[in-house]
């Protein structure tokens, strides 16, 4: 596989470990990165961005195609929905800062959505904490 194949795999993974489907973004990076393969920023930029693109993707489903009422009246509602709902309805729009946490995070960018929240701001809190994750694993990875 070449080197532009693996960064865009890494950035679907990624995209799709964002959204509601489970994947292990965090998996496949290390994984590219102990046997480095690819170059560890560009492997950053790739798994990144697909990760904040997903979560782009839950905000908007969240803006423009739900709201609260249609949640509650036509869906089960998941305890991760609720545990992210009341996350962000405790900590304000600061709780994106923990979008990267399994479970209550992809939930968490979604209720972003529904509490619409300006986009600037979603996407530097998420950016940040998802950026800080994925370079704390270089870290791990390189210096450990």
């Amino acid at each position: 596989m070449d080197e532009l194949a693996i960064y865009v795999t890494l950035f679907a993974n990624a995209f799709i470990a964002a959204t509601l489907f489970p994947a292990l973004s965090e998996l496949a990076f290390a994984g590219l990165l102990a046997k480095g393969i690819g170059s560890p920023t560009i492997l950053l930029i790739a798994v990144s961005t697909g990760n904040i693109a997903g979560s782009v993707l839950n905000w908007v489903l969240g803006r423009f195609l739900m709201t609260q009422e249609t949640i509650s009246s036509r869906y089960t509602v998941k305890p991760s929905y609720i545990k992210a709902k009341n996350l962000f309805q405790r900590f304000g729009v600061y709780s994106l800062l923990l979008a990267w946490v399994p479970i209550i995070g992809d939930p968490l960018t979604f209720v972003a959505g529904l509490f619409k929240v300006r986009f600037l701001s979603f996407i530097t809190l998420v950016s940040i904490g998802k950026v800080t994750r994925y370079a704390i694993i270089i870290y791990a990875i390189e210096f450990a």
